[in-house]
């Protein structure tokens, strides 16, 4: 019997294919394992997003070969599919595919201990008439959440991203697919699911579907409680959408909206699809539908040509939405993107300081918000024991909470809390 171990790099989409890939493997006779020492196959599902995630994933691979020269490594995902010809990332492997067709995973396998032979297979999406992976996944290790991929592809071509090369374009999940995987995850006791997708706001748009769809296909397993969504892009939240999304009694009021820069002449560059005032009213929309909501988003500094007045308005902008919380990074720059190739690169030195700054205020606004919620009634699915006076979940609008309660048998359930302080990134919670 041979055991294997994936390792996952990158978004939750990753995840949700790491699963898939973990129930392949299982269903073809092999073993899984969390002991490297164990291990007589690795799999590990890479990520591109940025040349410094391509470094580290290479370096990792290397390490891996040192430490297990007799293990069969298998990379796949957006690494291997978004630079094909790119053979100095694959020097440590023996099987390398990318991220169209995970399903030969496991006859790939059998296929390099039977011949010895190094394997490079990695299909090029095709725009025309690529369809969406029939993937469904049973359980999600040791999580209480679960995450659904309903969504692949990206047709957006910012100028700074490499994913819409290593995705493909836009593919969705048919809704009986979606409705056939949830009643299997609620059966194994999955109380949340995470709707995840790589742009899931374009989610039905190549089957003439749209996002709300699939939210209510997911709510009408009777076991799903709570329904949620990965990351957005804002401009495709309609005032009809959400309003539809507000009609839905399972779906959590949080929204994850990938904002960037607060900069209009900034976004332009980064061929972002809306102004700052777009965003601010989408915004708006959605705390007038979904009261005590919670917005949060990522947020890039140091993109070519940002001058100081540019940044300025960036942190201005940040400041007066009021975000939950900010995901704060510095521009990377990624080979094969238009970015790349710009005038007006700034200094290592410049964006760091300005990473600094940004995050600062994010901190501040972070503490801002959890003080906002202090007096609120939260219902918190609680996760896992933190320490011995307190278990530890989140709550509707994914606020962190810590309840303080030593009974681990509410572990993997909903109870409701009254939240009456903040302690560091957590607000306290006492049940009610």
């Amino acid at each position: 019997m041979l055991n294997f171990k994936i390792y996952t790099f990158g978004c939750k989409v990753n995840q949700y294919e790491s699963e898939f890939i973990r129930k392949l493997m299982i269903g073809e006779g092999f073993t899984s394992t969390e002991n490297d020492k164990d291990a007589d196959v690795f799999i590990v599902n890479s990520c591109t997003v940025t040349a410094v995630s391509e470094s580290k994933i290479r370096r990792f691979l290397g390490r891996l070969r040192r430490l297990s020269p007799n293990s069969v490594i298998l990379l796949c995902g957006c690494m291997s599919q978004a630079f094909p010809r790119k053979y100095e990332n694959f020097t440590s492997c023996d099987i390398v595919i990318g991220n169209g067709n995970h399903t030969v995973i496991p006859g790939l396998i059998r296929r390099y201990m039977e011949t010895g032979e190094k394997i490079i297979r990695i299909e090029p999406h095709d725009r025309k008439s690529e369809a969406f992976e029939t993937c469904e996944i049973e359980d999600f290790s040791e999580r209480t959440r679960a995450f659904l991929k309903i969504e692949d592809g990206c047709d957006r071509f910012c100028s700074y991203c490499i994913i819409p090369y290593a995705r493909g374009r836009v593919r969705s999940k048919p809704l009986e697919d979606i409705k056939k995987e949830t009643d299997i995850l609620a059966q194994k006791g999955f109380e949340e699911i995470v709707l995840v997708g790589i742009n899931l706001s374009k989610y039905g748009t190549d089957i003439s579907l749209n996002l709300c769809d699939a939210v209510l296909a997911v709510a009408k397993s009777s076991n799903i409680k709570r329904i949620r969504l990965g990351s957005l892009e804002p401009e495709l939240l309609t005032s009809d959408m959400l309003k539809a999304l507000a009609e839905c009694e399972k779906f959590c009021p949080q929204f994850h909206l990938s904002l960037q820069s607060g900069c209009d002449a900034t976004l332009k560059r980064m061929n972002r699809h809306y102004t700052g005032a777009e965003y601010a009213e989408i915004v708006s929309n959605i705390r007038s539908l979904f009261p005590n909501s919670s917005i949060t988003t990522d947020v890039m500094v140091g993109f070519p040509g940002e001058d100081e007045e540019e940044f300025q308005q960036s942190l201005d902008f940040v400041k007066s939405i009021g975000f939950a919380k900010v995901h704060v990074f510095p521009y990377s720059r990624r080979s094969g993107t238009v970015a790349d190739k710009m005038d007006g690169q700034l200094a290592k030195a410049v964006k760091d300081e300005r990473a600094r700054l940004m995050s600062e205020l994010a901190e501040s606004r972070r503490f801002d918000y959890l003080n906002s919620q202090l007096g609120t009634v939260s219902q918190v699915l609680i996760e896992r024991k933190f320490d011995e006076n307190y278990l530890e979940g989140y709550s509707l609008n994914y606020t962190p909470v810590l309840v303080k309660t030593t009974d681990t048998a509410l572990c993997h359930k909903c109870v409701d809390v009254t939240l009456t302080e903040v302690s560091g990134d957590y607000c306290i919670g006492e049940l009610i």
